[in-house]
């Protein structure tokens, strides 16, 4: 009696595993799809978390990339940089993101004046799909006249003129940065 009290056990046991394990996979797949939330990164730590720079999607961007039937390692532009600031920094600075190597070589996009996310989240600025490209993977942003790069904890890392980016570093224009598959340069 004890052994077939026993084994109802260790099926419900297993059947509850089972399930654990499936909701986990669909979590991962859920999140790998659509990709997760981004929090707000406080700008000063007195005034507290600073509201998000990404603009708003417009409708139907998100499905303008299946629509034009990209395929892996596709890059392309779904937040339109023209409505980004356009506030000219002090001296001489890249104005334009251009992509030397990869799928979608020779493409460029202005960069205007705020913050460049790169990812494969249909919210980056640049979207880049490939295996190798994380959610949300780097972020450029324009500081005293100078554009630093800061690697969000990508899986696979950002490149730097062939060194990983593991701090904030300030990226000189014409000089390589590789995000998975696909190398851009930052270009006047």
């Amino acid at each position: 009696m004890t052994t077939g009290l026993t084994l109802l056990v260790l099926r419900f046991a297993f059947l509850a595993v089972l399930w654990l394990f499936v909701f986990v996979i669909v979590f991962a797949l859920r999140s790998d799809l659509f990709g997760q939330r981004v929090r707000a990164i406080p700008t000063d730590p007195k005034s507290g978390p600073s509201t998000p720079t990404t603009p708003p999607m417009p409708a139907g961007a998100g499905t303008a990339a299946a629509a034009s039937g990209s395929s892996p390692g596709a890059f392309t532009e779904l937040i339109g940089q023209a409505n980004a600031p356009t506030a000219a920094p002090a001296g001489p600075v890249a104005t334009r993101l251009v992509i030397t190597e990869g799928a979608r070589e020779g493409m460029e996009m202005p960069l205007g004046g705020g913050p460049i996310t790169i990812g494969r989240s249909s919210e980056s600025n640049v979207v880049i799909r490939d295996d190798y490209t994380s959610t949300n993977h780097a972020r450029l942003d324009l500081q005293g006249g100078a554009w630093v790069l800061t690697d969000l904890g990508s899986t696979n890392g950002t490149f730097v003129g062939g060194q990983k980016v593991t701090v904030p570093t300030t990226v000189a224009e014409r000089t390589p940065i590789t995000i998975g598959t696909t190398t851009f340069e930052l270009r006047r």
